[in-house]
Parts: C-alpha cells; structure tokens; sequence
C-alpha cells in the first residue's frame, strides 16, 4: 500500500508534500504529484513544463511520468523536481497540465487505479485554493484552481488539506479563518529536519514560512517582489481538513475549469473569472528580464545595498524577508541566489532564522 498527496500549486507546495507524509503517515511509500512549475528564478520559461520538456523521465501509468533524480529539464528550462527527488525520499510525478482540468482527472485516476493508495490528499499551502476568484489581492489562483477542478472529478475520497494559511502572501489568515475545517496537524521543528537540506536552497517562500514558523519564528516577513507583507503567527504551522464540495462551492475559478481540455482554455477562463492569468504575468515579467542586462554578484556592494533594504524594511516593521525577496530588491538574477544566500549565512550567520533571513530591529 503507497499513498497519493497531490501538490495543489506544484513548486514548494511538493516539499510541504514530503513533510506532511513524513509527519501525518510516518514515511514509507509515497507518490507526490506536483506540476513542474517554479517561477522565473529559477525556471525563466513562463508557465509548467510538461514531459515534452525533460529528458530522463519514468513512466509509472499510461498519461503520468515520474521524474527520478537523473531527469534533466531541457534547457532553457528549469525545475527543482530532479533534485528533489535526489533528496527526498518520496516519488515524485508530474502533473500535465496541457490537457486541462479534465486531463489532470485522468492522471490522478489512473495512478489510483495502478497505486491502490490508502489515502489521497490534496494539499495547498496558503489556502489560495479556497478562494472565491475576485479577491484583489489574488495573484496565482490558475494552478490550485486547476488541481481542485481535477480532484473533484476523480472517482475516488480525495482530503483537502490547506498547510499555512495565509503564509502565501495572497489571502490573508483572518480572511481564511471561517473557510477552514478541523485543525489536523500542527508542525514543529522536527517535521521540519526531514526536508531541512531542501530548505537551503528551494526558492518557495510559502513553504519556507510554514517550515519556519514550525520552528517558533514570528514577525513580519516581506515576500515576492512586490514586497507583500506577511504575519508569522501560531497558525502558520498549522495543516486544516477542507470540505473538498465546500471548497468548489466557493473557487468560481475552479467550476470554470472543470470542462477545460487545454491549458490555453483554462487560461481564458482565468481572464475572464479574475481578469488575468498568472501565466500572463510570467510572460511580461520574463520579457522584461530579457531585457534586462545580467549583473554579476558584486559581495561588497550587496552587502551595501542590504542594509539600504533592511533600513527601509525596518520603517515597514518588518522582521524577516526571503532570499528570493532579497535578490530581487538588489536587482541580481536567479542565477545569482544561492551565491547571495551563502554570502550572507557566512557573512551575518546571526541573522539567519531558517529558512528566513532576520532582519534586525537596529542598525
């Protein structure tokens, strides 16, 4: 008997994954089916890859591959997934998500068919999955819109788990609070040690929040590069059981999705239900890094130009921020962020909360 924990969101929400198998079930066999879809610091194409961008990867059904530590994404692409999967003791399969709402149901349908899981859970940290589809304050509801229309569908008990809510910056945890169900877990600091190494150098910021706050940080942590503010609260360890009827119910979004057999379909209908989509927002912001002139890593001058950053995050009453948050506000590209990450660990180790970079409260 194995167990199937579908990543809503894909990127970080597959090492939440790893953690909440480790943490809920004990270890032990595990399929994680995630999308392969990291953001431009790390994968400068927009939008998910699928298995026509690899090279390497497993077939494990007829519509699902796995993606084993030697699969390489073909350049220029990127993906965190064969590392992981060189790290963590889960597998890790991809889901496809070029055949819309009604293929990711195929998928998940046929791994059940030829795992015979115990459980299945899908799990998304933040809690965008519950959203309605008309908060302003929405960025990314494409991806957890399109893994709830397909989980819905499946002819098989799917659990919604929503992991931090709140912590993706996005809806806030007050406003989350009267769509969560039972508390089923709270993590601490040692189901966090499991996926500690990954922690060093995933980009997730979402899931660096829950794996820091499951080690008792608190404050406010800027994220993104627009600079969102974030509580760290005693609810951000925290994983909640959701009605998965409840939560379709309420993500307009999600309904939309559920006839699409494309990707561009569902984009189309993220455009008309939120009024953008994500992938759109990844195409303009990869257009103007293009543009953009490569800067080398300069450490003195990075260092100068963090204490600019953290003078001004103090005026913010900021606490922490995340090194993607970092190498954004210095201008730096994603080629340069575990160089800046291992620069300032060495230089101020007194700052680093794990995952998180401390921001002090004086100069």
């Amino acid at each position: 008997m194995t167990r199937l924990i579908v990543a809503a969101g894909g990127g970080g929400d597959a090492v939440a994954a790893s953690m909440l198998d480790a943490a809920l079930y004990g270890g032990g066999p595990a399929v994680v089916l995630t999308y392969a879809w990291d953001r431009l610091l790390i994968d400068p194409v927009p939008g998910p890859r699928g298995p026509a961008d690899f090279t390497g990867l497993r077939p494990l059904t007829r519509s699902v591959m796995a993606v084993p530590a030697g699969a390489s994404p073909i350049a220029p692409a990127g993906s965190t997934l064969p590392r992981l999967a060189a790290e963590l003791p889960q597998t890790f399969a991809l889901i496809d998500p070029h055949h819309g709402a009604e293929g990711i149901t195929r998928q998940v349908e046929e791994l059940v068919q030829h795992l015979a899981p115990e459980s299945i859970d899908l799990l998304d940290v933040g809690g965008d999955i519950l959203a309605k589809g008309d908060e302003p304050a929405l960025r990314s509801p494409l991806a957890d819109a399109l893994t709830l229309a397909g989980c819905c569908q499946v002819n098989a008990p799917v659990r919604l788990l929503v992991a931090g809510p709140g912590l993706d910056g996005e809806l806030a945890a007050d406003d989350l609070r009267d769509r969560l169900g039972p508390s089923v877990l709270t993590l601490t600091a040692a189901d966090v040690q499991p996926v500690s190494s990954v922690m060093e150098w995933h980009p997730s910021e979402a899931t660096a929040m829950f794996a820091a706050t499951a080690r008792g940080v608190r404050g406010l942590c800027e994220v993104r590069d627009a600079g969102l503010p974030v509580p760290l609260t005693d609810e951000g360890p925290t994983v909640h059981e959701v009605d998965l009827d409840d939560a379709l119910d309420r993500n307009a979004l999600a309904r939309a999705l559920l006839a699409t057999e494309t990707l561009d379909e569902a984009e189309q209908r993220s455009r008309e239900i939120c009024g953008c989509s994500e992938i759109d927002y990844e195409r303009d912001k990869a257009s103007w890094l293009e543009r953009r002139p490569e800067r080398q890593l300069d450490p003195e001058r990075a260092l100068l130009q963090l204490g600019q950053f953290e003078a001004e995050a103090r005026t913010r009453g900021v606490s922490h921020t995340t090194f993607r948050r970092i190498t954004e506000a210095l201008g730096l590209g994603g080629a340069q962020r575990e160089d800046l990450r291992a620069l300032l660990v060495s230089s101020r180790p007194e700052q680093y909360a794990a995952p998180l970079w401390r921001i002090p409260a004086y100069a």
